[in-house]
């Protein structure tokens, strides 16, 4: 067939059409949707649906897998999310040991991840590795400190601790040992449990055993909910604190009576209707509760929705920027976001107020946490 004059414009224009469809953004997610983690990975999965479908007039595809908590899985999912869908960015894991394990894999091929698991080690110290790398949840040395200054205000002197025998617990045990003694607080007994165990009796008794004042339970989800229903049936009368890693209706539905009274540190978002008007992070908290429950019931929120949330919040800051060197689906579009990420200046999240730098890539500071105390089965704002 013999193309004529009067043909290529119509032509130009149906090549012209199809183009945008190749240049999508493209974004491969990984959560913890089943196995022990479960209670924090659906909400994130959750949340993912509720992300913008375009950006900056760019359309958006979401690509999301279940790592099952398994960081051998979320590796694999990492690797087939960058080299097989071609994926722009990363979002995930879920908890500290998965999103440590795809370090590699992202730093390998120059995509930037932004993890929704808390332990600093995962972006710190921004080396030629954690470059790629961006998380949004509070650091563990944030909460500890809170924890700790919250303990002596409360009169303890002694403290035991007990935490899950990965990395989030050695994480929340190392920064706390740090903190501690600057509180004029003592760690006189530390015991361990896996995220999977059903009972732990044994390191129960050695901690009732050394009489501390309070003690802490670095664990998350549901399974942190263990040491303190065994701490209660063996009858101890101490204080309890939990880690922001409980943050979650799941964990008030499992612990039950055993976790009233119970003290943590958490994002704003979790009692984004009791802060005060003046708090800075109340109006950006509460636009995520109120997007979420639209969509999946009234107290239907947790913290760790919240934090995939921020995740797309910062995505979605960063976009317009890199659109501006490079097309989506290409290195240097790669490259553009992990920049534009790295410059991002008080985006307002459901945790706190975002701002980056080539060495911080948190970018959270003492507005990202309040006190609370659960009472009744449900959240109290600590002023």
């Amino acid at each position: 067939m013999k193309f004529t004059r009067s043909l290529l414009p119509a032509l130009l224009a149906l090549f012209g059409a199809a183009g945008p469809a190749l240049a999508d953004i493209t974004v491969g997610v990984t959560v913890s949707a089943t196995g022990p983690a479960a209670s924090l990975g659906i909400p994130e999965k959750n949340t993912i649906e509720l992300m913008p479908k375009t950006i900056a007039g760019q359309k958006v595809n979401y690509i999301v897998l279940d790592d099952g908590s398994d960081t051998t899985k979320a590796v694999a999912n990492t690797r087939k999310l960058i080299t097989e869908d071609k994926v722009d960015i990363v979002l995930g894991s879920t908890i500290t040991p998965n999103s440590l394990a795809m370090l590699d894999v992202v730093a390998e091929n120059q995509v930037p991840m932004i993890s929704m698991a808390a332990s600093a080690r995962i972006v710190e110290p921004v080396d030629a590795k954690r470059r790629w790398v961006f998380k949004t949840p509070q650091n563990d040395i944030m909460m500890s400190l809170a924890i700790a200054t919250h303990m002596a205000a409360s009169g303890v002197k002694t403290v035991g601790f007990i935490g899950f025998a990965d990395a989030y617990g050695e994480g929340w045990f190392g920064e706390f040992s740090k903190v501690a003694p600057l509180k004029g607080l003592q760690i006189i007994a530390s015991e361990r449990y896996a995220r999977t165990d059903t009972a732990v009796t044994g390191q129960v008794l050695k901690l009732i055993a050394a009489k501390p004042d309070a003690i802490l339970i670095a664990g998350s989800g549901t399974p942190a909910a263990l040491p303190q229903k065994t701490l209660k049936e063996r009858g101890y009368t101490g204080k309890y604190y939990q880690t922001h890693g409980v943050a979650n209706a799941d964990f008030l539905r499992v612990g039950g009576k055993d976790v009233d009274d119970t003290y943590l540190p958490a994002g704003p978002v979790l009692v984004a209707d009791q802060l005060p008007a003046s708090h800075p992070v109340r109006k950006s908290a509460q636009a995520y509760v109120q997007a979420y429950e639209a969509a999946h019931g009234k107290g239907s929120v947790s913290t760790f929705g919240a934090h995939a949330w921020d995740a797309g919040l910062l995505m979605t800051a960063a976009v317009p920027a890199a659109l501006k060197k490079a097309k989506p689906g290409t290195p240097e579009f790669r490259v553009a976001l992990r920049d534009a990420l790295e410059q991002l200046r008080d985006v307002a999240g459901a945790h706190g107020i975002f701002t980056m730098s080539p060495t911080d890539h948190l970018g959270l500071d003492q507005r990202a946490y309040v006190m609370v105390k659960i009472v009744n089965g449900a959240w109290k704002y600590q002023p």
